[in-house]
């Protein structure tokens, strides 16, 4: 189940070939490898991240937002919060940084196959799924039903509203996002959180599969939820965001547990990780 294939730990020239602005605060850089040979032999996993290194600053791990039918093309969606991330907003088309990659273990696509998936996400947590979406639409008769479920707190925060207008008109697909906050905004689609919207999807959830992205209290909340309603937990992936500095489980930073989130994760299935993010603190 493990995709990682033990990346070069030298960072990769990249160019950046588009910069487009998703809201106030978060941007996506697509990104072409610059050397032609590792253009060719780069291949990622949906749910894998990348380490985008920009020169002289630092280094951040992002989740890669690409077609994985084109790994000529990089896409990574990026939050504007710290050094390393407000320096690559800064940056200019044609301009180049490093990348390392890809890591980690990402969604289980193969035991998703002949089943409905549910797909529930909040914020920027709809970023490291768009590949595992795009993977469902051109194996479409591969998949059962998709339900994709986004929630955001303020209605400036949805991102991608193409993206989810599009999936909407896949066959077997809905879409739906909620608001949970500015219930008095022009919002013209549902209030609340995503939780509210689990028990509509009229699917045979004991023999479904979820994948959940967004902050830890609400993926907690939608494991739990779906497991009241009968999914089990080996059947429940998450894919967390920790502090990952390395993206080998060498550095400690992103532990959780027994697990190092770069290395064993990010993306992992509640019955083993879900005990650990009950516990405050850890």
């Amino acid at each position: 189940m493990n995709s990682h294939t033990h990346p070069s730990r030298v960072p990769m020239a990249a160019e950046l070939i588009e910069r487009r602005q998703e809201s106030s605060d978060v941007f996506t850089l697509q990104l072409r490898l610059v050397d032609s040979q590792q253009r060719e032999q780069y291949r990622f996993q949906p749910g894998q991240f990348n380490m985008v290194y920009l020169h002289g600053v630092g280094e951040v791990a992002i989740s890669i937002v690409s077609d994985r039918e084109d790994p000529t093309l990089l896409n990574h969606t990026i939050r504007a919060v710290g050094r390393v991330t407000r320096g690559l907003e800064q940056l200019q088309t044609g301009q180049q940084i490093g990348l390392r990659g890809p890591y980690g273990r990402g969604w289980p696509m193969e035991q998703a196959k002949s089943k409905d998936l549910v797909v529930v996400t909040g914020g920027l947590g709809c970023a490291p799924v768009v590949a595992a979406i795009h993977e469902v639409e051109q194996q479409r008769a591969a998949y059962g039903r998709l339900a994709i479920i986004e929630g955001v707190r303020h209605h400036q925060d949805l991102i991608y509203p193409d993206r989810f207008h599009h999936w909407e008109q896949m066959e077997r697909t809905d879409v739906v996002l909620c608001c949970s906050h500015d219930k008095a905004a022009p919002w013209p689609w549902h209030t609340g959180r995503v939780t509210a919207h689990l028990d509509q999807l009229g699917f045979d959830l004991p023999d479904a599969v979820a994948m959940l992205c967004g902050p830890e209290g609400m993926m907690a909340a939608a494991a739990e939820t779906l497991i009241q309603q009968g999914m089990s937990g080996d059947s429940i992936w998450l894919s967390l965001e920790r502090n990952m500095q390395c993206g080998d489980g060498f550095c400690g930073h992103c532990q959780l547990g027994s697990h190092f989130v770069c290395r064993d994760g990010p993306v992992f299935n509640w019955s083993e990780i879900g005990g650990a993010l009950k516990v405050k603190g850890l």
